[in-house]
């Protein structure tokens, strides 16, 4: 069956003067034709629920799912009104213990305090038909957390985010994509669908689907390279 890519993007914004990591920020312009040329290539671009059936291999189609890792407010005022134009839906994934504050894991690091979606945002984003996951309560690198920590963090942030938006939350993200064999369990345990890393490859349909790996949309990459990540190869762990 066809591998589905998983596209991984952050800020949907013009990256500020001095920013570190500037690979984090995609331009709105950038973005709509990405989204623009995905339709154009004939892929529909689905939320991860949405694609679970090409994920478990029960269904085959041109698909790509698109995920927005941490939950800013960017997404919200650039990406969503690209994707709706296209018919496309894309998860947002949600750090339960942030919303309506900043990037207070890496704001240090990248040199910028950018701005998260509130309550009443993350219900906008949803009331559009998007979807949101979660990533955590406080995005820590979980492999370094005890049992309970480690609970805490992904049953804590499923919790949370269930109570702000009265929906099931089934989909995880890995904070830095750090998971080992003890994360996919916590995942599996704490009532998730799928969980994704940042591991770099397309999944493979009826693979693990708490191990997915996915392709990362930057803003430092060249415009003629999305096309061919569309097409990256799996990267086998065995």
């Amino acid at each position: 069956m066809k591998p589905v890519p998983i596209l991984m993007y952050h800020n949907i914004a013009v990256a500020p003067k001095g920013v570190r990591l500037r690979g984090l920020y995609v331009s709105p312009r950038r973005f709509a034709r990405q989204m623009a040329l995905l339709r154009w290539l004939g892929y529909r671009g689905l939320s991860m629920s949405a694609a679970m059936p090409y994920l478990r291999g029960e269904r085959e189609d041109k698909v790509a799912v698109i995920t927005l890792d941490d939950g800013y407010r960017d997404n919200l005022e650039f990406a969503l009104p690209v994707l709706r134009h296209h018919g496309f839906t894309a998860t947002c994934y949600v750090v339960s213990g942030a919303i309506g504050a900043d990037n207070r894991w890496d704001a240090q690091q990248l040199g910028v305090h950018k701005p998260l979606m509130d309550r009443n945002e993350l219900q906008r984003w949803r009331d559009a038909g998007m979807e949101i996951g979660a990533h955590s309560r406080h995005h820590p690198r979980l492999p370094e957390l005890g049992e309970s920590g480690l609970d805490e963090e992904v049953a804590g942030a499923k919790h949370d985010l269930e109570g702000v938006l009265a929906v099931p939350v089934t989909q995880f993200c890995y904070p830095y994509g750090a998971a080992g064999a003890r994360e996919r369990e916590a995942a599996r345990r704490a009532g998730f669908a799928a969980a994704v890393t940042v591991r770099r490859g397309r999944a493979l349909p009826g693979g693990d689907l708490f191990d997915l790996p996915r392709v990362m949309v930057g803003g430092h990459h060249a415009p003629h390279v999305f096309p061919l990540q569309l097409l990256t190869r799996h990267e086998d762990r065995h």
